[in-house]
């Protein structure tokens, strides 16, 4: 279990201050001395105790909670009233919008701790070789996600392989997303024959990088990279044919435990790598913004859209919209895809409770009947969710007061590998009924389903049938913008209105659909987000991404 019991950045910041004092005080002594009687910057990476801390911080700058929910808000799976998420939704962020500025930083944050650990870890004479080469392949695993995120979001990246004197950060220039996704995948090739697979980790260890991790990575790399099919085929054949080598993996029995059952959520052989929490000492507070009021919710700040639950298919396969689906307007969430009730709570919800007792949500307006106008969609309430759901998916059971989970939020998860999988292979069409079996197949057996026209092979529109699938899988994972993106179909899910459940006063309007906001897309700007204006402010060689 990697925990964060040091900030070695300050911790080096104070010696530094020392080390100032000590010379200051000295001042007949050589300066290229380093104090024998504590630690210096010199000496800290002599001494294994900080080199664990060191690596034990960039664990924890690795990612956050916040960057794994808020990208549900800029997709069409969730609308968010938050001031940056709902700016850059609605297509009116600029180049000063903040979440541009605090995402570039936090991840160049990151490469910079990386690259500060690689230079210097050499230093320690006294952890075996092989621990060292350890270190040094998930801090390039830890690099390599950073610069992935930052190519994903921004496109073309200044690529900082060293840590860069203040003078090289001023004039460091951007590299083609092509460059920096080359660099990442020989990265995680050269980080694999040093990294242990996930069956030699002990339990102490669980979160750390392991192969499986590292060929994850690259699966989503090549697979966002859009024109390396052949590849992602091959890398993910890795992980589902050679788990001798690369780490066992396969689907747990339970979708929902996945995600909320502590025990299941935090030994299992679906997570690949997943954020480590631990209760009251590293945890995680977004859910109490994501549940309904009535069992303790503070307020809405990220609601599920009637979009998002329209794609769920019925229990026979079929989308609602499909000739003989059987999906019933008035009675909308009957007969659905199990992971709709595993994700979104909806009106009339059965929410069960930690101590297993159960209660009726109540949403629709006027229905409550204990305590009448109190029905969790308040129109125009700025804590009520704006679309009439809320979410179940990662409900802990166990948290502490306000939600605060120490539950574990999954970054790469078998079941994207078998999803990827298959999209790949239909793209070059090799799809068949073996791969539909093991894939596809597979994943809605997990889900629940048990109609043979929902797990037989399809004979047409797989393409949707593959991205439906992928979307209910992932749902409130953060990759929904990917994928939107990718496909280059945002600029068609990310214009017009994002909609709720049928609760609008005026039913001849949408047909009587909640208009949540009105969303706009340029495809000839928002695929890529602004470099931020302070950023180019610093360096005379950033340019802009166009239209801003």
């Amino acid at each position: 279990m990697i925990t964060v019991r040091i900030n070695k950045m300050n911790y080096l910041n104070k010696i530094f201050l020392t080390a100032i004092a000590v010379v200051t005080f000295a001042g007949c002594k050589k300066l290229d001395i380093a104090p024998t009687d504590r630690f210096s910057d010199l000496t800290f990476w002599t001494v294994d105790v900080n080199v664990n801390n060191a690596l034990n911080n960039n664990y924890s700058l690795l990612y956050n909670s916040s960057l794994y929910f808020e990208p549900e808000a800029l997709s069409d799976n969730a609308y968010s009233p938050s001031g940056d998420l709902n700016l850059i939704a609605s297509g009116n962020a600029t180049s000063l919008t903040g979440k541009f500025q605090g995402d570039w930083a936090s991840y160049y944050r990151t490469i910079k701790s990386v690259n500060i650990f690689l230079e210097n870890i050499d230093q320690n004479k006294t952890l075996p070789a092989a621990t060292i080469a350890r270190m040094k392949a998930e801090n390039q695993f830890m690099r390599a996600f950073a610069l992935f995120n930052l190519t994903k979001w921004y496109g073309d990246v200044p690529l900082p392989d060293h840590d860069l004197s203040p003078e090289e950060a001023q004039v460091i220039p951007r590299s083609s997303k092509a460059a920096v996704n080359a660099f990442i995948v020989s990265q995680l090739e050269s980080a694999i024959p040093n990294l242990p697979s996930k069956d030699q980790l002990p339990a102490s260890e669980n979160g750390r990088i392991t192969k499986g991790a590292a060929l994850a990575l690259q699966i989503r790399t090549l697979l966002y990279e859009g024109n390396k099919t052949a590849e992602v085929i091959a890398v993910c054949e890795k992980l589902i044919n050679n788990q001798a080598t690369y780490g066992t993996y396969s689907l747990v029995n339970s979708y929902s435990a996945l995600f909320s059952d502590p025990a299941t959520n935090k030994t299992n052989n679906e997570s690949i790598l997943s954020l480590q929490y631990v209760p009251t000492i590293r945890t995680w507070q977004n859910f109490w913004d994501f549940a309904p009021r009535t069992v303790g919710g503070r307020v809405s700040n990220m609601a599920p859209t009637q979009e998002l639950v329209d794609d769920y298919v019925m229990l026979n396969g079929k989308g609602i919209k499909e000739t003989g689906s059987g999906y019933v307007e008035s009675n909308p969430y009957i007969n659905r895809d199990p992971r709709l009730t595993a994700t979104v709570v909806y009106d009339r919800y059965n929410w069960v409770n930690p101590n297993n007792s159960t209660k009726t949500i109540y949403i629709k307006p006027g229905t409550d009947p204990v305590q009448p106008g109190l029905d969790e969609y308040s129109p125009g309430s700025q804590s009520a969710s704006a679309t009439g759901y809320y979410w179940r998916k990662y409900f802990d059971p166990s948290a502490l007061s306000s939600f605060v989970s120490g539950n574990n939020l999954h970054l790469f998860r078998y079941a994207e590998v078998l999803l990827t999988y298959a999209e790949a292979k239909n793209s070059l069409g090799q799809m068949d009924a073996t791969i539909w079996a093991k894939t596809i197949g597979a994943l809605r057996t997990r889900a629940g389903f048990t109609d043979a026209a929902a797990l037989n092979f399809p004979s047409a529109d797989l393409t949707n049938i593959i991205r439906r699938e992928r979307r209910a899988e992932l749902a409130m994972e953060g990759l929904r913008v990917d994928d939107l993106r990718r496909w280059k179909l945002a600029e068609v899910t990310m214009n017009g209105f994002a909609h709720g459940a049928k609760f609008a006063a005026d039913q001849n309007i949408d047909n009587g659909y909640i208009r949540t906001q009105q969303r706009k897309f340029n495809a000839q700007r928002d695929y890529l987000w602004a470099v931020p204006s302070s950023e180019i402010g610093l360096n005379k060689n950033l340019t802009q991404n166009p239209g801003y």
